[in-house]
């Protein structure tokens, strides 16, 4: 039970910074039959998903300008240890699932900061003006706990938190993010799912992406932002609603998949009250994607 629900979650969460509301199996419209479980599936023992998506969302967090990335797809599980997505990086779990019941995770998380890193990629001239910063690397422990079978034999509700470091002298601080997340299967060929979640940051983190001097002498007088010095707190809190669908009407035998993801974000504290979002940007923030993958 539990291997069939993770690997439906695949489909569910390869565009995703973590699993992504959905409808129990008993909702009108959904047959209790269309997800009976099978006795083998590609996800039982080591499995594969591979693939490749596009985003559009902020140029930088807070910003009002918006951009496309192509984002490579990649989890799965091999030897025992479960390989997630990260934005921009990558969590391993040890623990091995149990067949039925509660389970539990815990690894490594590792990912990539590149906020405001690529002056390319920021379309504001001020906000390009305050220059370039460098990319984070950002290393700790990832945890969580889910549970099966809430409204339906094939659904399940987890709670996971991943707490980084920065490693490469970047911003020197470190970041926390929990989020909860509802899944269920609509059908054999769909999977749908709900996240929400929120993200800390302590002051050196703050400081470094949220700070304005108070001069700029690439600027005339009048674009330099007023000076601002932003502290640690909640940086944002956000929603993200995932559909998958399998080509081939089946999820559990692997092949193809189309992913869709739509997400909404809200930046608080000083993360939203800085010049780079409060004067350039907008705290409202969103976030698109679809993405195509291979399972084997």
């Amino acid at each position: 039970m539990k291997t069939f629900a993770a690997g439906l979650m695949v489909a569910g969460t390869v565009l995703a910074a973590a699993p992504l509301a959905a409808q129990s199996a008993s909702t009108p419209g959904v047959r209790a039959d269309a997800v009976e479980l099978p006795e083998d599936t590609v996800f039982d023992g080591d499995y594969l998903t591979v693939g490749v998506g596009v985003g559009y969302s902020a140029s930088y967090s807070g910003s009002d300008d918006y951009r496309s990335f192509v984002l490579p797809i990649v989890q799965g599980s091999l030897a025992g240890i479960d390989i997630s997505p990260r934005p921009a990086g990558v969590a391993l779990d040890f623990i091995p699932d149990p067949d039925e019941g509660v389970a539990f995770s815990l690894g490594p998380v590792i990912k990539l900061n590149r906020d405001r890193a690529d002056l390319d990629g920021i379309k504001d001239p001020v906000v390009e003006a305050y220059g370039e910063l460098d990319t984070a690397i950002e290393v700790g422990p990832s945890a969580g706990v889910s549970f099966p079978q809430l409204l339906s034999p094939f659904d399940s509700l987890s709670f996971s938190v991943d707490a980084a470091w920065d490693v490469a002298g970047a911003h020197d601080g470190m970041s926390v993010s929990p989020s909860i997340t509802y899944f269920t299967p609509m059908s054999r060929a769909i999977a749908v799912s709900l996240s929400l979640s929120t993200k800390y940051i302590d002051d050196d983190y703050a400081d470094y992406y949220y700070s304005v001097p108070v001069t700029n002498a690439a600027l005339p007088a009048a674009d330099v932002l007023p000076g601002f010095e932003a502290d640690g707190g909640f940086e944002s809190a956000g929603v993200n609603v995932l559909l998958a669908f399998d080509l081939n009407g089946d999820v559990t035998d692997g092949g193809l998949a189309l992913i869709g993801l739509g997400g909404y974000s809200r930046m608080l504290g000083d993360a939203k009250d800085s010049p780079f979002t409060s004067i350039r940007g907008e705290a409202d923030q969103f976030l698109g994607a679809v993405g195509i993958g291979y399972t084997f």
